[in-house]
């Protein structure tokens, strides 16, 4: 077991679908601002349902393929990051986040996506991160921009949903770019030290 500390009363760790329960509250507590940016499949409405998008993240983490991650503020489970993908022979991974409203504009979701990058890139040796994003997603942009992604381009109307096809926006930064990032980036006041069990 193992936790990040974000802030002094935030921490990022291991999603299981042993948390099923608390991952489908935290759907619940999410899912208005959630449901016009995320997959469907994701965004579950039942426990059986979140044990299984979770299940399905723990067979991507033993395949090195992928993996979830849980943001807990002060014991509850307010959001998350993830890789929706990981491939370690091309060195590139697809990085992802959600966050229930009451716990936005605090940098949660900077934070964690951040230790993830520097996970896949000092640990795995990943050398692109991606970041894909629905282009009205004015929020999660803002997230991309903060950690100092470009935007590569626009595939016009390549998603449809419900109200028609939608834009889709990919950001990305290379290894050497998030370095220099780092380097003059701020850490937060504990300085997101890495805490062991």
């Amino acid at each position: 077991m193992f936790a990040v500390r974000l802030t002094a009363d935030a921490e990022l760790r291991p999603l299981n679908p042993w948390h099923a329960e608390e991952f489908l509250a935290n759907l619940d507590r999410a899912r208005k601002n959630m449901t016009p940016w995320v997959s469907p499949a994701f965004v579950a409405t039942d426990l059986d349902g979140a044990r299984l998008v979770l299940q399905r993240y723990a067979d991507r983490w033993a395949r090195d393929d992928g993996g979830i991650w849980g943001i807990w503020s002060d014991g509850t489970l307010v959001g998350g990051v993830l890789l929706v993908s990981l491939n370690a022979g091309t060195g590139v991974c697809e990085a992802g986040c959600w966050l229930e409203p009451a716990a936005e504009g605090r940098g949660l979701v900077t934070r964690a996506v951040s230790r993830l990058i520097d996970w896949a890139v000092d640990e795995r040796g990943l050398h692109r991160v991606e970041w894909r994003v629905l282009a009205g997603n004015v929020r999660s942009i803002a997230v991309a921009r903060r950690l100092g992604m470009r935007r590569d381009g626009v595939l016009r109307e390549v998603v449809a949903g419900p109200d028609g096809r939608s834009d889709l926006e990919i950001w990305s930064l290379l290894a050497p770019e998030w370095r220099a990032h780092r380097a003059g980036a701020p850490r937060g006041a504990d300085g997101g030290e890495r805490l062991e069990n």
